[in-house]
């Protein structure tokens, strides 16, 4: 087989339908579109989802979950990245987090506990979770919560 000799498949290929071009095309006259009504016209047709006035199935179905207006949103920051990046005795606060690249959006930050966490750091952020809270104070650190 050469590149040459490679063709489409039979049935793949189709001439593009010329319509409005006269009787003889077979597409004349109303262009495939039928005589009169809504969607023989120009612009005319229903927008997607109508169902003829049909209570419309989206509208049928039973919609899933809820989002809470009042849903807090917290940059998240693991014991495992504070043990990496900060050194013994130092201080954690949102703007030293946001210094080593921890977080970056403007939002309150909440200390989750996954890792271990060997060095003495005072942390001084809005939230702790129970696991983190306790896991800084028995390796010998303090904990502050600031306003949110």
């Amino acid at each position: 087989m050469k590149l040459s000799e490679l063709t489409p498949d039979i049935g793949s290929k189709h001439k593009k339908k010329r319509v409005g071009r006269g009787p003889g095309s077979g597409h004349g006259g109303t262009s495939g579109r039928g005589t009169k009504g809504q969607k023989s016209r120009s612009g005319g047709g229903v927008r997607l989802g109508f169902e003829g006035g049909q209570m419309p199935l989206i509208r049928r179905l039973p919609k899933r979950g809820f989002t809470g207006i009042f849903k807090k949103e917290y940059n998240i920051v693991n014991l495992r990245s504070l043990e990496e990046k900060f050194n013994d005795n130092e201080e954690v606060t949102p703007s030293t987090l946001k210094q080593k690249g921890l977080v970056n959006k403007d939002l309150p930050i909440k200390i989750l506990g996954s890792g271990e966490i060997t060095k003495k750091l005072k942390v001084k952020v809005a939230g702790f979770s129970k696991s983190a809270r306790e896991k800084i104070l028995k390796a010998g650190g303090s904990v502050e919560i600031l306003a949110k």
